[in-house]
């Protein structure tokens, strides 16, 4: 990138405390010296410095230089950026100056254009890290690289911190912690903040080209709701009331919904107190949709229509432009394209386990597989039961996307009785990268059904389960003034980005919770 020779990342020494402590005194002294010349408003942090462009726009119009080393453009320019590699030598001093996009454009300070006292200020006041004004003409350097020869210079806030070292790979624990230096110094963790940005606005385009209303429900509730989730509890001061951080929207839209929102959703944050992995966080982002007038097969074309209009705006700018085929991070290419396969939990279940299962086998039979296969399910009832084993025979198999239809009737409170089996309710998962993404339900809109399925959920949580829902009675009054059919359906929007980029959760996060 710059006129120099970048170091070698295997020979690049590893900074000791002692010397980033060295360093941090050095540069508190530079910043001493900037703000007493600079007076007030300028100095070490000056109010604003006089940008005329930007980096990507001078190397957006002034391509062509590159092809023509030692050239002029005629066009003098103010830019700003941060300096991420420098040589200070003779009468000739280069600087790389990085945008916040990661786009790059190199300085050149000389004797000649900036003058003696100037460039002796420069070599003796700046440092990697710093953000740096300059003022020059647009040229080509002799090698034919794209530069700004200065004539003027101003820092425009000085770094008291030593970068890390951009040649060498940051460790998971400093990306995750310090996210501001991943930004800095790796590509792909820019990317995956504009991915994420693309896929957000990519969903609320074809939730608004289908007529959906974009709403804002609590996220400290006084019940918690909405899903099968141990929830964070809180005290209002003002109310002397105990809350619940939100688990999910879901019992407020269908408020919404009832009210006459025939198509409405959410993009909310959601909290649950439990485990953290790859694939869950207890803070994470969550998109909710109703639609009135269709069903868990309606909302499942949805379902793939949202997901594959954010593999399309993922793509833009790559060379899958135009195509539903993502490439992760590790370079494997996946494609959400085509219709996507439709199975049975039942049905798979039973053709990976040799033995059909049904709504009907009872736990004891249940009980009997898990044990020979080693599956612990506690608390076990049917439900819990049928798909713990269906987790243990068939998630792995799952190679494309996928929607596994039809749930076990105790593990689905909120969701309507399948409309010819028995003891299965209208509910699909879907399947991408071996996690579940997004589920559907055709909902549950008879408030009578709905206060049974509370009640039994109460006295599961009566048996210990932390993670049953309670009897909601401001929803049930709700209810009873009439739902109309409706399909609904939640989305982690962290796996979503996950399922684009093949990137853990922590990475598709851009400040995730660390202990």
């Amino acid at each position: 990138m710059s006129e120099h020779t970048a170091p070698n990342p295997a020979t690049e020494p590893v900074q000791s405390e002692e010397e980033i402590f060295e360093q941090k005194r050095i540069r508190l002294e530079k910043r001493e010296r900037l703000n007493a010349a600079g007076g007030l408003g300028g100095g070490a942090y000056p109010v604003a410095v006089p940008v005329t462009t930007t980096i990507p726009e001078v190397r957006a119009k002034w391509k062509q230089l590159e092809d023509a080393p030692d050239s002029q453009s005629g066009e003098t320019v103010g830019i700003a950026g941060r300096i991420v590699f420098q040589r200070n030598t003779g009468k000739l001093c280069f600087a790389a100056l990085q945008a916040g996009n990661g786009q790059r454009i190199q300085a050149m300070l000389s004797l000649a254009e900036v003058g003696e006292e100037s460039l002796a200020e420069y070599k003796e006041l700046t440092d990697l890290g710093d953000h740096l004004f300059v003022s020059g003409e647009v040229i080509s350097s002799r090698r034919g690289e794209l530069s700004i020869m200065v004539k003027e210079w101003q820092v425009a806030a000085k770094a008291i911190a030593p970068l890390p070292n951009l040649h060498a790979e940051l460790n998971e624990e400093t990306r995750v912690r310090q996210r501001y230096l991943d930004l800095i110094a790796r590509e792909q963790a820019r990317t995956n903040v504009v991915t994420r940005a693309r896929t957000m606005a990519s969903l609320r385009e074809t939730f608004a080209k289908r007529g959906f209303i974009e709403v804002e429900t609590p996220m400290l509730q006084t019940m918690h709701g909405g899903a099968s989730a141990r929830p964070f509890v809180t005290h209002s001061n003002a109310f002397d009331m105990e809350l619940y951080l939100r688990i999910a929207p879901e019992l407020f839209l269908k408020r919404a919904a009832v009210g006459g929102l025939e198509r409405v959703f959410e993009i909310n944050r959601n909290f649950r107190n439990e485990g953290a992995d790859s694939t869950h966080s207890p803070e994470f982002a969550m998109l909710e949709s109703y639609q009135a007038y269709t069903d868990y097969n309606g909302i499942a074309d949805l379902t793939q229509e949202l997901v594959q209009n954010a593999a399309l705006a993922a793509n833009v700018d790559s060379d899958r432009e135009g195509t539903h085929v993502v490439q992760w991070a590790d370079g494997t290419l996946f494609d959400l394209g085509g219709e996507w396969n439709r199975i049975s939990m039942y049905g798979s279940l039973s053709e990976a386990a040799g033995v059909e299962i049904t709504p009907e086998t009872s736990v004891a039979e249940l009980q009997a597989i898990a044990d020979r296969e080693g599956v612990e399910v506690p608390l076990a009832n049917h439900g819990k039961l049928v798909e713990e084993l269906w987790e243990h025979f068939v998630i792995d198999s799952l190679t494309t996307p996928t929607f596994v239809m039809d749930f076990p009737v105790e593990t689905s409170p909120l969701t309507r009785h399948h409309r010819s089996i028995p003891g299965v309710v209208e509910k699909w998962d879907l399947y991408i990268r071996g996690f579940e993404l997004a589920t559907g339900y055709s909902e549950l809109i008879d408030p009578v059904v709905q206060r049974e399925r509370f009640v039994q959920q109460a006295a599961e949580g009566a048996r210990g389960d932390v993670e049953a829902m309670k009897v909601d009675e401001e929803f049930l009054r709700a209810l009873e003034h009439a739902m109309p059919p409706t399909g609904g359906m939640g989305m982690g929007m962290d796996r979503l980005l996950m399922a684009l980029t093949g990137l853990g959760i922590r990475e598709t996060i851009l400040f995730p919770l660390v202990k």
